[in-house]
């Protein structure tokens, strides 16, 4: 015959029992429906095939490419004083101190709390006769208080790997923004340099209109010209003025972009020269590309950690339908007395251990529909990064068009330039000669202006183009030298607790793996290991052109042309001035050298 404790006891367990197996909701059918992308099946197309493929990937320096010192500096102090980019890193320390917080709860919690108190104890009814009445003693107690939660079901460490999975996607976000930081600098000095070649146009054209109204007030005093003739010559003087002004203005708002682009103020910029840039380059790709993509370009490796992340956060849904077991334990010392340590006896101590165990058993559906959000933003961060990988083989592939077009671009202009100058020079003679009229010579200058202008403009095209390119292929992020675990990106296997097996035995489908799974994200912003990621620290922060020929060098030129000490233009509109200039079609960008 069972004693009458085995019985409660065993009535106590089939309780619990019954609880545990009512308690816990059912999942229901809730799953992920979205499924990553495999990069090795998306259609390069035709320009990427057919691409110059035997070239590695972007240098982390990638702009020096471009030849020009005083670049290389001003993209150094971008990276060390851009606000924009200090924001990123702090984000990235925000990032790693939450994961740090997600680890902490995968730890045992100790505490411990002390109170001293002199107290005077009453004599009234209430209290009661006794041996403290109307006395005063101390009343101290100290305790330390051990609690661990039994992480049965995975919750704590998959909170933990989400945080670091977060953190790790900061981290490719920072470098993201230093990317785009980069490229926005190398862009405003490819402008700046471009202005300064179209100042030089401008001032080489106000400088041969002086010649030509110097040579019809002569032909006019000869006897052989018109007034006619000198006010068609004098009318283009104020609009080519102007466009000398525009130009100037638009050098100094350069200057101001890049300073401030470097988190410094306006007058800093006053300090640049006149940037001497220069590309020999041609467009090429990795051969690796599409397959290492999704490592190299910080915006894919970010995309791919929310997914993670996403994914860690299914599994601490799931687990939230199973019970949660505390181990709690107290020791401590309690005394009342007249004695100050008293409560430091052995005879006043006192201790309780136990287990604490907590689970759902009416919860109105809160717990399918958490896990229904953690499912739906699942999906949302695999649809965006396939979006973000879609877009990012289109990039590539704008650019590599992009690239080659304007290239054969460069060749036409530069042929345009050098026929419209031929005109020009053989109606400048025939109008010195009186052999044509000037309309002739205003029409080929015309010509001549918008040949130079158009080259200067494909020629930073070009230049801005290869910087595009770079920031495509992921302007030289580290490649990777591990991966995430084989389904990292995806909730845990069916048949687990983590993974989705109700009580009742219903199983919860998991997204499918693909091959993306295979590749990761770089080390050098991504640590694999919890504590390697609170450990990490966070991240640190126109000289005169040649002449055009209709078959220009491959290496093409924004230089230096006549400028003042200080690196700014100089305005010159008298004709002596005119030849210390050199011919308009060397004031275009391109050179052939």
């Amino acid at each position: 015959m069972q004693s009458p404790v085995t019985k409660g006891t065993l009535a106590l367990a089939v309780l619990a029992i019954s609880l545990t197996m009512a308690g816990c909701a059912s999942m229901g059918n809730v799953a992920p429906q979205a499924t990553r992308v495999d990069p090795a099946t998306l259609d390069a197309g035709a320009a990427i095939r057919a691409a110059n493929r035997d070239a590695g990937w972007p240098s982390a320096d990638w702009w020096r490419a471009y030849g020009d010192p005083q670049l290389d500096g001003w993209i150094a102090a971008a990276q060390a004083g851009n606000p924009s980019l200090a924001a990123a890193q702090a984000r990235v320390r925000q990032a790693q101190a939450v994961a740090r917080i997600a680890h902490a709860d995968e730890l045992p919690q100790l505490d411990g709390e002390l109170a001293l108190q002199r107290k005077h104890w009453p004599d009234d009814y209430f209290y009661g006769p006794g041996t403290l009445a109307n006395t005063n003693s101390w009343n101290n107690t100290g305790t330390l208080n051990l609690s661990y939660h039994l992480d049965l079901w995975g919750k704590d460490k998959n909170n933990a790997e989400r945080a670091l999975d977060s953190a790790r996607a900061q981290a490719a976000d920072e470098r993201a923004a230093r990317l785009e930081l980069e490229v926005n600098v190398v862009r405003a000095y490819i402008d700046f340099a471009k202005n300064f070649a179209l100042l030089d146009i401008a001032q080489q054209t106000y400088d041969r209109q002086n010649e030509l109204i110097q040579l019809a007030q002569k032909r006019l005093r000869a006897g052989i010209g018109t007034q006619l003739e000198l006010s068609q010559a004098e009318s283009p003087l104020p609009d080519y003025s102007r466009q000398i002004d525009s130009y100037q203005e638009a050098v100094q708002l350069g200057r101001h972009q890049l300073a401030a682009l470097a988190g410094k103020g306006p007058g800093a910029g006053d300090t640049l020269t006149r940037p001497k840039l220069a590309l020999d380059t041609p467009a090429s790709l990795p051969s690796a590309l599409p397959a290492e993509l999704i490592g190299r370009r910080p915006d894919v490796v970010a995309a791919r950690w929310l997914v993670d992340a996403q994914a860690r956060g299914i599994d601490v849904a799931k687990a939230q339908f199973y019970p949660n077991v505390d181990l709690l334990a107290s020791l401590g010392g309690f005394g009342v007395g007249s004695a100050f340590a008293g409560f430091l006896r052995s005879m006043n101590g006192g201790w309780s251990a136990g287990p604490a165990i907590t689970l759902p058993i009416f919860e109105g559906g809160r717990l399918r529909a958490q896990l229904g959000a953690a499912s739906a933003g699942y999906d949302e961060a695999v649809d965006q990064y396939n979006q973000t990988l879609v877009s990012a083989l289109k990039d590539i592939a704008d650019d590599v068009v992009r690239i080659r077009s304007l290239d054969t671009q460069r060749e036409d202009a530069a042929r345009s330039v050098a026929l419209t100058r031929r005109t020009f020079d053989l109606s400048h003679q025939g109008f010195k000669r009186g052999l044509t009229d000037y309309v002739n010579v205003l029409v080929a200058q015309s010509q001549l202006l918008r040949a130079q202008e158009s080259q200067t403009r494909v020629e930073a095209e070009r230049l801005a183009a290869h910087a595009s390119l770079m920031a495509a292929l992921g302007g030289g992020l580290e490649a990777p030298e591990d991966a995430p675990r084989d389904g990292a990106a995806a909730p845990g296997k069916a048949g687990t607790p983590a993974a989705g097996a109700s009580p009742n035995g219903a199983t919860q489908p998991a997204p499918a793996k693909d091959a993306a799974s295979a590749s990761a994200a770089p080390t050098s912003l991504l640590p694999r290991t919890a504590s390697e990621a609170l450990a990490s620290p966070a991240p640190s922060a126109a000289a005169r052109p040649s002449a055009a020929s209709p078959a220009p060098a491959p290496a093409a030129k924004l230089t230096r042309a006549a400028t003042s000490e200080s690196g700014r233009p100089t305005r010159r509109r008298q004709v002596a001035a005119g030849a210390a200039l050199a011919d308009t079609d060397r004031a275009a960008v391109p050179a052939a050298e």
